[in-house]
């Protein structure tokens, strides 16, 4: 746990699939409320990751984080993007059915939350690197559309990208628990 970071740069390689499946079913061992396992993947790699990023693309252009002009400065943005997007060797794209009860949709939300940590430990494990990113294209009701989700009844999570890691970045160290708990006995 305290040597796992956070990967912002993957290796030109594929982690094979059943690996990342085992990497999966380690990361469902995650408590969950009454057994629901809540979590869903969609697994972007290879070819098709361009339809992923076509629709982030046309999501950040639609909320207004990227012009649609077709200015040099433009195209050269959304390539950048492209490219950048393209080098992940996978995007895992982790997602759950809303609950209408507000308590059992914070259960699930909690038992996902907790799938996600435990791919990223698993991950590790195996040598596979991961970034758990929370993006704007996440709440975008027409990429929901797009990628075959009806956003009435699923949320997006979170998009784990993976990869073996090019680079780990260097441990920043964590505030001591002391300045975090707060110890209460009565009186």
């Amino acid at each position: 746990m305290k040597e796992r970071r956070s990967i912002h740069s993957f290796k030109n390689e594929e982690v094979p699939l059943n690996k990342l499946k085992e990497i999966f079913t380690y990361g469902s061992y995650a408590q969950t409320h009454y057994m629901k396992e809540p979590w869903e993947i969609k697994l972007y790699q290879e070819q098709g990751k361009m339809e992923l990023i076509k629709h982030i693309i046309e999501s950040y252009q639609r909320i207004g984080m990227l012009k649609t002009d077709k200015e040099a400065k433009t195209i050269k943005m959304i390539d950048s993007m492209k490219d950048f997007l393209m080098r992940i060797p996978h995007h895992a794209l982790i997602y759950h059915e809303i609950e209408s009860d507000p308590v059992r949709a914070e259960e699930e939300s909690a038992a996902v939350s907790a799938f996600i940590q435990n791919v990223q430990l698993a991950g590790w494990e195996f040598g596979v690197g991961t970034l758990w990113t929370i993006t704007p294209f996440m709440h975008d009701q027409g990429f929901i559309r797009a990628i075959g989700l009806d956003e009435s009844k699923y949320k997006i999570a979170a998009v784990l990208q993976m990869g073996y890691p090019k680079r780990i970045p260097r441990d920043r160290g964590r505030t001591s628990i002391e300045q975090k708990i707060e110890v209460i006995r009565g009186k």
